[in-house]
């Protein structure tokens, strides 16, 4: 029994210490990124460095952009700009609606409580017109 390979039913895994070792390794090496990163050297040194590319790469960004305004305005097709300026137009469209809807809503809730009786909708006749036209000719209807 002293040669069995299995102790305790397990299989001897020649990794398995090297395994640990990296393990440890990881672990310390996690809690010293950690601590770097969280300290203040650390946030104004990233700081400093996104400062730089943001002006060293400004130029480039702005040469893409105008080669892409061209690209687009030789395609006949909408820029981001122009998507955005006819969104916001549309939107104040609908504002000014939902604004007008609200004041003929109160135009109208004000007619039916001063007992005035309420104009026709469109596209409805009015009933006394009705009445009115059944003793007159019918109109004829004709193809235009």
């Amino acid at each position: 029994m002293a040669d069995d390979p299995t102790r305790d039913n397990k299989r001897f895994d020649p990794m398995e210490p090297w395994r640990g070792m990296r393990d440890v390794y990881l672990d310390a090496w996690g809690k010293t990124m950690v601590d770097m990163v969280n300290s203040e050297a650390y946030a104004q040194a990233s700081g400093a460095m996104l400062d730089n590319y943001l002006t060293i790469s400004s130029p480039f960004r702005e040469a893409v952009e105008k080669a892409m305004l061209k690209t687009l305005e030789q395609l006949a097709m909408p820029s981001r700009a122009d998507v955005v300026s006819i969104a916001e137009r549309m939107t104040n469209i609908e504002m000014r609606l939902d604004d007008l809807d609200a004041k003929l809503d109160n135009i109208q809730r004000l007619i039916v409580q001063a007992g005035a009786p309420p104009r026709p909708q469109p596209g409805k006749a009015p009933q006394a017109a009705e009445k009115k036209s059944s003793n007159a000719k019918p109109a004829k209807r004709g193809k235009k």
